[in-house]
């Protein structure tokens, strides 16, 4: 170990910094003139005087660090900030998931891999990368434009009308910014980069059928029309998934349908035998699958014959279940899901009155937590706020104990409407979608829900069509997904703003606009003089 220098170098003074150009520049990208007014203001004005007798005064700080074009200086303090930012909530993430989230379970010590290949930095990296050149490629293409548009480029115009209609066009520069998106590549190809370019995709589509709808497209629609009528769509997608394609199913979502299907998931009854095996809830669901496969095999009570072989040999596993199921059933299907009940539509009234109440506790305490930064609403209107709040509680329980109850209960209706061997397995997708149609009861605020099923359900069908050879996957397809749904975002803003609503700060902060206004002004100049011409 290396001694400690008895004689330190003293810090810079101000004449040293101002002599020093790498110095001079490494200010400039750290902090802006006002953030360090602020930063003097109340931290550096405070502290002992040697500190503020090196300090700098505000202003000779900014004039210190002022150029003429302060947006790159700017470009850069923000996506530092973005890269500081993250990883610190990516490493506190960790130490809370660690702490509070393992359950006393010990935690296993994962291999250090090298700091290139940490996901974490990758991802920290890839978001500040994406800020920096959405920023620099916007005013690029921007001040292109404006060049493009003058009378000094028509010669040019004239030689290449096709390059310039396009490089002239209005949303250029949006589209040229969009390219930023590829810096979503530096991430690993995962499950995360994966979500993020559905939701991106999914968005901007939601952002152009609301700008298409200002501009008139859909007039004339059915009252009923609306977002949940997506929810029948995900549902039938994700139902067939769960039964046949486990592993392409997304596994929270899977836990949270068990947990709440207790009426026709069967579990181990308290009183059976500990040394007994009893089929777990994934077993039960495999072996409904088998029964489509089987083309829906009928129920033979062991009650009524018990020196007959009742179930097909791939379901033995179901024999603890069935074996004391009702007589008066007739479909195996149904002895595995309700066996001691023989009434299918009083086990679906059963489910409803035992789920509704569990799931409204579970979204009243949800709602409750969200709706915690807006409690000044609530002292000032407690009774319209507790009334809103409960409608949404009531409606979003009622459609999640409708669809999942409709989803298992249109098994046993199936049985008795279809013929064994009609559509064994596709009727899975039909139950699913029925009980996707209680989107409609959350219609009015249960547009967040739907979009989410939906994205659940493009992920699922991926993996499903991945899996079984459908398609084959284009390396970096997700990154080209997240491009193109970055593009019409930027399109969308350009066009008509008020179609991204709130995310619209979010893309106007992207394109770093507020920091220079002359772009658009230098543009609007140009383009004048382009007509002129």
């Amino acid at each position: 170990m290396a001694p400690s220098d008895p004689y330190p170098s003293p810090p810079p003074s101000p004449a040293q910094i101002e002599a020093d150009p790498i110095l001079r520049n490494a200010l400039r990208y750290t902090l802006s003139a006002k953030e360090y007014k602020t930063l003097h203001q109340y931290l550096i004005s405070r502290s002992p005087p040697a500190v503020r007798k090196r300090a700098l005064p505000p202003p000779k700080y900014a004039a210190l660090v002022q150029s003429k074009d302060d947006y790159n200086g700017a470009a850069i303090r923000a996506s530092l900030r973005v890269f500081i930012a993250t990883q610190t909530s990516l490493k506190l993430w960790e130490l809370i998931k660690g702490s509070f989230f393992a359950g006393g379970k010990p935690q296993r010590i994962k291999p250090k891999n090298p700091i290139l290949k940490s996901p974490n930095l990758r991802l920290s990296f890839s978001l500040s990368l994406l800020l920096l050149l959405h920023r620099l490629l916007f005013r690029f293409f921007s001040r292109l434009r404006s060049n493009l548009l003058t009378k000094d480029a028509a010669p040019f115009r004239r030689r290449n009308p096709r390059i310039s209609r396009s490089l002239t066009s209005r949303l250029a520069p949006a589209i040229g910014a969009s390219l930023a998106g590829f810096a979503l590549g530096v991430y690993p190809g995962d499950q995360l980069r994966i979500t993020i370019a559905i939701y991106v995709a999914t968005r901007s589509l939601e952002f152009a059928y609301i700008a298409l709808e200002e501009d008139g497209w859909f007039r004339g629609k059915p009252w009923w029309w609306g977002s949940w009528l997506l929810m029948p769509v995900a549902t039938g997608q994700l139902l067939h998934a769960f039964v046949f394609d486990r592993d392409c199913f997304p596994k929270a979502y899977g836990d949270f349908i068990l947990d709440h299907t207790p009426n026709y998931v069967q579990r181990r009854p308290a009183s059976y035998p500990p040394n007994l095996s009893w089929p777990s809830t994934n077993t039960i669901v495999d072996s409904l699958a088998e029964m489509s496969r089987l083309n829906w095999p009928p129920f033979i009570s062991p009650i009524l014959f018990p020196s007959t072989q009742t179930l097909p040999p791939s379901l033995t596993q179901l024999a603890p279940i069935t074996s004391p199921a009702h007589p008066s059933h007739t479909f195996l299907s149904c002895a595995t899901l309700h066996p001691s009940t023989p009434s299918c539509l009083t086990t679906f009234v059963r489910y409803i009155l035992t789920a509704f109440p569990t799931l409204a506790k579970f979204f009243a305490a949800y709602y409750t937590l969200f709706a915690l930064p807006k409690w000044r609403k609530f002292v000032e209107e407690p009774s319209h706020e507790l009334n809103a709040l409960a409608k949404r509680v009531l409606r979003t329980s009622a459609f999640l104990t409708g669809a999942i109850g409709t989803s298992w209960g249109s098994i046993c209706l199936f049985q008795n409407l279809f013929p064994r061997t009609l559509t064994p397995s596709s009727r899975w997708v039909l139950g699913g979608a029925l009980g996707g149609m209680w989107g409609f009861v959350d219609r009015r605020g249960g547009h967040g829900h739907f979009l989410s099923s939906i994205r659940l359900g493009i992920d699922s069908l991926w993996k499903v069509g991945k899996k079984r050879g459908w398609w084959k996957g284009v390396p970096g397809g997700d990154v080209l997904v997240f491009v193109a749904g970055l593009g019409i975002v930027n399109v969308v803003y350009e066009k008509n703003r008020g179609a991204v609503g709130g995310v619209g700060k979010g893309v106007g902060w992207l394109r770093g606009e507020e920091l220079f206004p002359e772009t658009v002004e230098n543009d609007l100049e140009g383009k004048a003089e382009g007509k002129r011409d």
